[in-house]
């Protein structure tokens, strides 16, 4: 019986410096790794998320050891290694394997062959003096909190009682959060299912259940059939905000835009706790398909259409929505414990375009609620610009808009083990905003 062998470490380093010069160059972590061979896709990604975790660090050791920036190629692999290796309690391999192996990769790289012998020097440089060079470069922001510069100075003017915390918590490995479907089980109940099939279960939430550690969703008990979906904990807020008091014996009469909806985790939330009358918008026509394979696994259906929210002579059949959910794009800079590249992705640019999107969606969209209707505005983002700035703007601008009670900005913890100061029963989450509006007769 042949058994199939699994790939070389210089043959993973390789297809990792792909993926992490596609990040480079502007593309999202998430499309550079469909690129990468099935065989060798799990190898890559973690080693590509270590790599985006230790990113800072790495960055400022090269700049120590190489001065003059090598060719891209011969640069991405020198970090990569460099960001495996300085951390002797995070190390995933053996010191001499990894350098051997990596030397291995810049030969088999037509674009870094010509360096390999550089890479060597640097690797047995680093190894030589590692004590000294990492003490050189903590006095680096950087390379202590393995974020871009601009970013790390951002959290620390908007959130100066725990920059340190929402800093640190972004390199956290995030847990797997589970949503039980309400239509069939409770999360107390699946909880007991999980354990039955030896999966250790950390806490039950409100709306679900998170696990003690990942696991392979096909072996979640019942996941085909549409008992729970994988959904982060402050995500799973959001139905609860928007529906409030609303049950699923509404008898259909409710009206729901789910204005931004890909990959539908909401749009099902909303389904699974009422009756109502959902429409899920999204642009992207491939996204769209995601929505629609959500809902099927769930035993759901929504009016899923392809439009562009903002839009709205394109798509709005002119009738008043009794509640909207704008789940808007933003910077998604509460999430990059799940992933680790954007923090490298994006610019600080990219804060204002996005806030003026936003705000673009949330005046365009408001005039389709009926007085006395919600409206729930939501980003993944710890920056004030897409959370709290975005509801003073609104709020003067609309004096039929009235703030109801709303978490504001979630702020993800820096350890698993720290208290939720939170009363939100949602466990470990990302970083998230909420604020709920109902409009008003004026």
């Amino acid at each position: 019986m042949n058994e199939k062998t699994a790939p070389a470490l210089w043959q993973q380093l390789n297809a990792t410096v792909q993926v992490l010069l596609a990040v480079r160059e502007g593309q999202s972590g998430s499309v550079a790794m469909e690129a990468v061979a099935p065989d060798l896709r799990n190898g890559v990604q973690a080693l590509a998320f270590h790599a985006w975790r230790q990113w800072g660090r790495a960055v400022a050791l090269r700049s120590l050891l190489a001065p003059k920036t090598p060719p891209p190629a011969a640069d991405v692999l020198l970090c990569l290694v460099l960001a495996l290796l300085w951390s002797k309690v995070d190390a995933l391999y053996d010191d001499f394997t990894l350098v051997n192996q990596a030397v291995e990769a810049a030969k088999a790289n037509a674009k870094a062959k010509p360096q390999s012998s550089f890479i060597n020097a640097c690797l047995r440089r680093f190894l030589r003096e590692r004590d000294a060079l990492v003490a050189a470069t903590s006095v680096r922001q950087e390379a202590l909190w393995n974020h871009p510069l601009w970013w790390i100075q951002r959290v620390r003017a908007e959130h100066p009682e725990c920059w340190q915390s929402l800093l640190a918590a972004a390199n956290r490995h995030p847990p797997m959060s589970l949503r039980v479907n309400a239509r069939k089980s409770a999360p107390a109940q699946y909880a007991e299912l999980l354990r039955t099939q030896g999966i250790a279960v950390a806490r039950v939430t409100r709306a679900g259940v998170e696990l003690a550690k990942p696991v392979p969703v096909h072996t979640l008990p019942h996941f085909a059939e549409g008992f729970a979906s994988v959904q982060d904990g402050a995500a799973q807020m959001a139905a609860e905000l928007l529906l409030g008091d609303v049950v699923q014996s509404n008898g259909g009469q409710e009206r729901i835009l789910d204005a931004c909806a890909a990959p539908g985790g909401k749009t099902a939330h909303l389904l699974e706790r009422s009756d109502a009358q959902v429409v899920a918008l999204e642009v992207d026509p491939a996204r769209a398909d995601r929505i629609t394979q959500t809902l099927t696994r769930l035993g759901l259906q929504a009016r899923v259409q392809v439009a562009d929210a903002g839009q709205i002579s394109d798509w709005w059949d002119g009738q008043l929505f009794d509640r909207i959910l704008l789940d808007a794009p933003c910077t998604a800079s509460g999430i990059v414990r799940r992933h680790p590249d954007i923090r490298w992705l994006r610019r600080e640019s990219d804060i204002a375009q996005l806030a003026e999107q936003q705000q673009r969606l949330l005046n365009a969209l408001w005039p389709l609620l009926r007085e006395g209707g919600r409206f729930l505005y939501c980003t993944c983002s710890v920056f004030k610009a897409e959370g709290a700035d975005q509801v003073h703007s609104f709020l003067a601008h609309h004096k039929d808009a009235v703030l109801l009670p709303s978490p504001g900005h979630l702020l993800p913890r820096a350890s698993a083990l720290e208290d939720d100061v939170s009363d939100n029963g949602f466990g470990d989450h990302d970083g998230f905003f909420y604020a709920l509006f109902e409009k008003k007769s004026v």
